[in-house]
């Protein structure tokens, strides 16, 4: 069975080919600046790079030459798109539906419900598989939804305190998202420690970053609310934030509710503290550089981060293992370091050598005298999606 796995910006289209017989991926590839004069198509097969430009106005367009790709490069993975059993998406989020669905009008119509709520992600995503369904309808396509890992999350850390309506009529709850990535890191450490049973705090720190506590497998809490907005703050996201604060704001400064919303949603996090960049590398490099606003910016990304880890570990009463995940945590040893500092009294130790020696590896950095177990796990979404998707058809 060979399955694409396809992960949509507002002007990108990046896939997977997996052959789901041994779980061998067959090809990568992406396609940028979607809707521009010229569109350039990368494709990656047996560790060869190709690229060509052409027009793509949209994602539909986007797909078949995806297709094209995979059928007429050099080494070709397939004779024809037929063999493609479906595309699988990682969607996020989707008004009272979650887990893995068959994409229809009812799954596009929860997921628009939510476009205020998740309008980096929604929206492309609906416009896509609906060109899809249109245009391509022999594919079946599959939404994974990057909530569905956190639906094991107990009441006491799914909902707010607001009126009860809001949750039930709104779905106004504490959801959590980095499913697929939190989820990977929950398989693949049971597979590399031989137990199921472990106490587990993934820490998936990247472009947008999270916190899950998982226990057993299953979610029990994770950092991102009700949309991707709140949590640890994000790149050029606000993170959490007293609400209270925007009629205030509003007053003062003499803008609209959706003027602060764009600043909180594009203009926040690491952007908008440091002044520098939404990049780690290029504020990590201002902040080496003397920049004290760049520091301060770093600070209170590992201050966020810390404060959830903290909260963690009084949930599951302890951890086995604490896994970075993701770009920014997988190639900054310094910010593991910062992150695990003086928690020794937790059973938590670091071994600086081991810790900085460690880019984008899958290895152990923790002390021989660590009573917590510190990982470096690159996360691998992907794989989960097609896996989904497989269990998908399998049942249908």
């Amino acid at each position: 069975m060979k399955i694409l796995v396809a992960n949509l910006g507002s002007t990108s289209f990046k896939y997977s080919l997996y052959d789901m017989d041994g779980e061998k991926i067959l090809a990568r590839g992406r396609v940028e600046r979607i809707g521009e004069p010229v569109s350039p198509c990368t494709v990656e097969i047996d560790g060869v790079k190709t690229t060509q430009e052409t027009p793509v106005p949209d994602h539909a367009v986007a797909v078949k030459e995806c297709l094209t790709q995979l059928t007429e490069a050099d080494n070709a993975p397939l004779k024809s798109p037929s063999e493609i059993a479906a595309i699988g998406f990682k969607t996020v989020h989707a008004a009272g539906i979650s887990g893995v669905r068959r994409v229809d009008d009812a799954v596009l119509d929860a997921m628009e419900e939510f476009n205020d709520l998740m309008p980096a992600h929604n929206p492309p995503y609906v416009r896509a598989m609906r060109l899809l369904s249109e245009k391509l309808p022999e594919i079946p396509l599959v939404a994974c939804f990057e909530t569905g890992f956190h639906q094991t999350i107990p009441d006491r850390h799914r909902y707010y305190g607001v009126p009860r309506e809001w949750a039930e009529k709104y779905h106004i709850k504490r959801w959590g998202f980095h499913g697929a990535s939190h989820r990977y890191i929950a398989t693949r450490t049971a597979e590399l420690l031989g137990r199921n049973d472990l106490k587990i705090i993934s820490m998936h720190l990247g472009g947008s970053s999270s916190l899950c506590a998982i226990n057993a497998g299953k979610s029990v809490a994770a950092s991102m609310g009700s949309s991707a907005q709140t949590g640890l703050f994000q790149n050029n996201r606000v993170g959490d934030f007293d609400l209270f604060t925007l009629p205030y704001l509003m007053q003062r400064m003499g803008k609209t509710l959706d003027e602060l919303i764009k600043i909180l949603s594009s203009q926040s996090g690491l952007l908008g503290l440091s002044g520098v960049a939404a990049d780690m590398r290029d504020v990590k490099a201002a902040a080496d550089a003397g920049n004290a606003d760049a520091e301060l910016a770093l600070e209170v990304f590992v201050g966020g981060i810390r404060h959830y880890l903290g909260a963690y570990l009084v949930e599951l009463g302890g951890a086995d293992v604490l896994v970075f995940t993701a770009g920014i945590a997988e190639n900054n040893q310094w910010l593991r370091e910062r992150i695990v500092a003086g928690l020794e009294n937790f059973g938590i130790i670091l071994d600086k050598e081991k810790n900085a020696a460690v880019r984008s590896a899958e290895a152990p950095v923790h002390a021989a005298n660590s009573k917590v177990q510190i990982w470096v796990i690159p996360t691998n979404e992907e794989i989960i999606v097609a896996r989904q998707v497989k269990q998908c058809l399998s049942e249908k």
